[in-house]
């Protein structure tokens, strides 16, 4: 260990209070076949898998002290070749970004990204070969300290696999995007490096690390440290050679860049600079000067820790890393029900899709019914042919698919289907009445015991249980669709819901890996308010006289997933247009019923676009059905009266108690609504662009929260 750099990480070591340290133990093998002695080095904080390793200062300088004694081992020749693993199902998985959103000061920032490079640079500088065998779960610095070995083993077993940075506002800074597209050319590493992390941070499996060419050769996770080691032996004696395909770097190169930057463009609209600083590396590296890349990395990465972006993406991860699995509200645990049988009112596609998961999730008996046998058996026949298809993916085995087909069944006779549930959900048409009328039915004939929820988007869940005799049992469970991507569940407490009710819903969300917010009976709840607000106010706009397309790219900068009247597409018109007048019938004065919008649904439009050339153009039977006034705003005017409006809504929110915080705002369009990570959800991005005090006379969160701390 170099003396600057034991100054570097003692340093940085002072500014990570609490850092969970990884040990980096060196043991030594007599590898197979005669190859001779081995020196294996195990990354493993002492914790068990639900509390993966990570890179805080002395957790490196642990690593250093290891490749201390290492590189003395292979320098007198007592050791053939150095190898790095991880703890069962971890390898590691990057930074510490608990120490890292503590930093205040550029040359601190600075300092991490240095310490991690001297240290990892060492194993490339070893004189023998080294060796990264990728045993578990690998992100990020993870990845990292595994592109600086000679060569590379993957399990077929391993679950994650990615370089995420880009995803929560950083660049892969030691060393991803120097070594990375040396490795695999540009091509494949802007698809790791910038593609899959804006795709909401798309993970690799096993097989594919090894497609890619990152990983040498592939084994099977039963004996994969044990099958590693032999061929490890065979590369060491000669008796195999590993050929790489040559990089191309020319054209292709920048080909690959400008892809990356098209995707970035596509994806934040310049609004966010991590994909930017990492394409920059990339391009740079072309020429294989691995130090100035390096050097880039540390500038970048020192730049980054110090911006906005970075720390909205860390508090975004926070909050659906911890505050999603400890709900802000829920009652004690202690006082949920078991559920052993599931009963689901409806067998329509949203009905169907609940199921499912329910089936998936708790492995009990589940129910449909419906008005007719042909809805039945076509809701029981979609579930039927999800667990086929499950099954042709081998993601579960003709045992477990038999298991779970037998569990689905479909009655007509509510009182046939229910008597012995203990949680029944309805998925029906979403009107006051007619889910009034099914929880009377279902109540007749439904245990005393059993929760009965409703899947409403926008109703409340107060009057719908107003007519029952008990109304105590009712809650608010509200999914977001697709149901088996989006994470988040809106659990709504109605007047009389009591804690033994809310409580058994909050045990199901957590079988069915849902993040359950806990949510005030107020009207369309958390994500359907605030998008129908924002919404509206893009419609305004447009109704007033403001062109489809200049309205549209107001918002770009916010880097959403899609554009407003795209997302009004995939909800349905109609359903955007009903959950718009129940709003504007609770609060007039704020939520308007647009009449182009209106009309576009009368007409029996899907959407306000056609996508004949591939992408979105307005329809032109949609263009002569719009009827607008004559106030044309440029886009900064329009994105001003959007944030303006979705400020004042968040703060009334909050006023009203529908949630605990804004941190549970932000959790739910993180979850609900796949909005950035780099804008933290919402209220970071309000407080950074001084909206928040500019509506509200305050900010949402505390300096230092989502914010490099003063």
């Amino acid at each position: 260990m170099s003396t600057s750099t034991t100054e570097l990480l003692k340093g940085a070591a002072g500014l990570f209070p609490g850092e969970v340290v990884t040990q980096a133990h060196v043991r030594h093998l007599d590898l197979p076949a005669g190859a001779g002695r081995f020196a294996l080095i195990t990354l493993d904080n002492g914790l068990d898998h639900t509390k993966p390793t990570t890179f805080g200062p002395q957790s490196l300088a642990n690593l250093d002290a290891a490749i201390d004694q290492v590189e003395k081992e292979a320098a007198d020749g007592t050791v053939v070749g150095v190898g790095i693993t991880g703890k069962p199902f971890i390898f590691a998985v990057g930074a510490d970004l608990k120490g890292v959103e503590l930093l205040k000061r550029h040359e601190d920032a600075l300092a991490i990204g240095k310490g991690g490079h001297e240290v990892f640079k060492r194993l490339a500088g070893l004189a023998v070969p080294t060796f990264a065998y990728y045993n578990g779960a690998a992100m990020g610095g993870g990845v990292e300290v595994g592109l600086h070995c000679q060569y590379r083993t993957v399990s077929a077993a391993l679950p994650a696999f990615s370089l995420p940075e880009v995803f929560l506002g950083l660049v892969p800074g030691w060393g991803g995007c120097t070594l990375l597209p040396n490795l695999i050319g540009a091509d494949r590493a802007v698809s790791v490096v910038i593609e899959n992390s804006l795709n909401q941070n798309k993970q690799l499996k096993g097989a594919q690390v090894r497609e890619l060419g990152i990983a040498d050769a592939i084994f099977e996770g039963a004996d994969f440290l044990e099958r590693s080691l032999s061929w490890t032996a065979s590369v060491l004696t000669g008796e195999l050679t590993v050929e790489r395909p040559e990089v191309d770097r020319g054209e292709a190169w920048d080909r690959a860049v400008e892809r990356g930057r098209q995707i970035a463009d596509s994806k934040v609209h310049g609004a966010a600079p991590a994909a930017y600083r990492a394409l920059d590396i990339i391009a740079a590296a072309k020429d294989g000067d691995l130090q100035a890349g390096f050097d880039a990395e540390d500038q970048a990465l020192a730049d980054l820790i110090m911006g906005g972006e970075l720390r909205s993406g860390i508090y975004a991860f926070n909050l659906v890393q911890r505050r999603a699995k400890r709900p802000a509200g829920a009652p004690d645990k202690a006082l949920a029900r078991p559920v052993t049988k599931v009963g689901v009112v409806g067998a329509g596609l949203m009905a169907s899709q609940l199921a499912l998961l329910f089936l998936r999730r708790l492995e009990v008996p589940v129910v449909l019914t419906d008005i007719d046998q042909e809805r039945v058996d076509k809701g029981v026949g979609y579930v039927h042919g999800e667990i086929d298809k499950l099954l042709l993916k081998s993601r579960i085995n003709q045992d477990k698919a038999n298991r779970l087909k037998g569990l689905v069944s479909g009655v007509l006779d509510k009182a046939e289907g229910f008597s012995d549930a203990d949680f029944i959900i309805e998925a029906v048409f979403e009107e006051m009445g007619v889910k009034q009328k099914v929880f009377a039915e279902v109540e007749a004939v439904a245990p005393a015991h059993a929760i009965l929820a409703t899947n409403t988007s926008s109703l409340s869940v107060s009057e719908m249980a107003s007519k029952l005799k008990n109304p105590e049992r009712v809650v608010g469970f509200h999914f977001f669709n697709p149901v088996a991507v989006l994470p988040l569940l809106e659990i709504v407490r109605g007047e009389r819901t009591d804690d033994a009710s809310l409580a058994t819903a909050f045990g199901v969300a957590k079988k069915l890996k849902k993040s359950a917010v806990l949510v005030k009976d107020a009207p369309a709840f958390v994500v359907n308010r605030i998008l129908t607000r924002f919404m509206g106010e893009i419609q305004n706009v447009i109704d007033e006289g403001t062109p489809v397309a200049v309205a549209e790219r107001a918002v770009e900068p916010l880097g959403l997933p899609m554009s407003p009247l795209v997302l009004l597409e995939l909800v349905g018109p109609a359903i955007g247009l009903h959950v718009s007048q129940t709003l504007h019938g609770a609060f007039p004065d704020r939520f308007t019923v647009s009449g182009n919008l209106a009309a576009v649904v009368k007409a029996g439009k899907r959407g306000f676009y056609v996508h004949d050339s591939g992408k979105p153009e307005l329809d032109p039977e949609v263009a002569a059905l719009l009827q607008q006034g004559d106030v044309v705003l440029t886009e900064e005017q329009t994105r001003e009266r959007v944030l303006d409006a979705v400020a004042q809504e968040i703060g009334l929110m909050l006023d009203e108690g529908v949630v605990a915080e804004a941190q549970d705002i932000d959790l739910c369009l993180l979850t609900g609504a796949g909005w950035p990570f780099h804008l933290g959800g919402i209220t970071p991005y309000l407080d950074r662009e001084g909206v928040s005090e500019r509506v509200n006379g305050k900010r949402f969160l505390a300096p230092g929260v989502a914010s490099v701390p003063a």
